[in-house]
């Protein structure tokens, strides 16, 4: 596959950084782990790698998927995902966001929770939308790819740190895990109404522990590294993944869909 009049390997990684099967089968297995038989799930869906990913892998597991998006009516995240989800053939229901009711539910969420974060707020209301989505297509688990970003130094940040060294780094990733597993927590408590399980076969013990073992070179390059989870993105290559989605930067649910940008808005 190429971009341009480069290929597309030049344009992600500079060099070759070469990817372990074990890797691989331990996506397919933390999966399998996690659904235990279960065959009809949603995937919370942005058209990013780790949700296509995600889907990639249910889809080879002929596992019955549908991929749910939310978001307001001129947010990226529905543009983007109705493109990639034609391109790699699989089912995809979206929910766009009222402008209108935004404000009482969004609220709502806000003041159900413990929690003052707003990032944690903004990604339950996120979730919410989500499991009102899966429902209204007669869903009732839905799989996340959550876990990737904090494990294969997705975010920008690790860029600053960098040049810390591997230590810092690794200490960097661990609390990033423990920050989103208690955003799980939060999300399951505010869909519990919704009768949804949410499942983040990322985030599983077993799956971190294997992640941890890859080295900070396989994730990160250097500190003006804009892509970052170069391993990720090698397996993503290999699973004939639109090259959009492998080149496309990180960008987190809630800005993706516009919840950020309207609930800044409100009072």
């Amino acid at each position: 596959m190429v971009h341009g009049n480069k290929d597309i390997n030049e344009i992600i990684f500079g060099y070759t950084i070469l990817y372990n099967s074990d890797l691989i089968d331990s996506l397919f297995a933390t999966v399998s782990d996690n659904l235990r038989g279960i065959n009809k799930i949603g995937i919370a869906f942005s058209g990013g790698i780790d949700s296509t990913l995600l889907a990639k892998i249910c889809k080879n597991m002929n596992i019955d998927t549908t991929l749910l998006t939310i978001g307001f009516p001129d947010s990226n995240d529905i543009e983007f995902s109705k493109t990639i989800s034609r391109k790699i053939n699989m089912n995809h229901k979206v929910l766009e966001i009222d402008k209108h009711d935004f404000s009482v539910f969004s609220k709502k969420i806000r003041d159900e929770m413990t929690c003052r974060n707003l990032s944690h707020i903004e990604n339950c209301i996120a979730f919410s939308y989500v499991a009102q989505l899966a429902i209204n297509n007669g869903l009732n688990v839905v799989l996340t790819a959550n876990g990737f970003d904090e494990l294969f130094c997705g975010y920008n940040n690790f860029r600053f740190i960098f040049n810390q060294g591997n230590d810092t780094i690794n200490k960097t990733i661990e609390s990033k895990i423990l920050n989103e597993l208690e955003l799980i927590n939060e999300i399951k408590q505010a869909v519990e109404k919704y009768n949804i399980s949410i499942i983040q076969p990322f985030l599983s013990k077993g799956f971190i522990s294997i992640a941890m073992k890859f080295p900070i070179y396989d994730k990160i390059v250097s500190d003006d590294d804009l892509l970052r989870k170069h391993i990720i993105r090698k397996i993503a290559l290999s699973f004939e993944i639109p090259p959009e989605v492998i080149i496309r930067r990180k960008k987190a649910l809630q800005y993706g869909s516009l919840i950020h940008k309207n609930y800044k808005e409100i009072d």
